[in-house]
């Protein structure tokens, strides 16, 4: 690749992260509309661990999922590491999350990793990987005494 190339493509891996890291903000704003803004028409959203596994297809019924996903958690996501690839258009962000069931007001915490793939600058699919054990905690009534 000449440098020219390169340059373009370090750019667009740089704005790529820029978008990932105002995704995670606006969970963390509890901004659904911002979240939404971020993605493509055309995006994908999987959670291949979840119980069942979700597949999401298209940004309408991202963002009725979404509705529903942030009525359940409230949550303050903190990015800790990102990955280049050597593909400009995937970013690999590892981030964790602390805050509550709004359900039970049990304390949920997990650890996440996401595979991001672009398209005309924004997000066109999301893999999130995670521990299910720790929400199905939190979404788990305390037992009585």
């Amino acid at each position: 690749m000449e440098a020219p190339e390169q340059d373009r493509a370090q750019a667009r891996r740089a704005q790529h992260v820029r978008i990932a890291e105002r995704l995670l903000a606006a969970v963390t704003a509890g901004d659904r509309a911002a979240q939404v803004a971020c993605y493509h028409p055309d995006v994908v959203l999987e959670f291949p661990y979840a119980a069942p596994p979700v597949r999401v297809e298209g940004k309408a019924a991202v963002d009725a999922y979404l509705a529903v996903a942030l009525g359940v958690f409230e949550l303050r996501l903190t990015v800790t590491r990102v990955h280049d690839c050597v593909d400009p258009d995937t970013v690999i962000v590892e981030f964790t999350g602390t805050g509550r069931a709004r359900t039970t007001d049990r304390p949920y915490a997990n650890t996440y990793l996401a595979v991001l793939a672009f398209r005309d600058g924004l997000v066109v699919g999301q893999r999130e990987f995670y521990n299910p054990v720790p929400a199905v905690q939190a979404l788990t009534a305390t037992p009585a005494s």
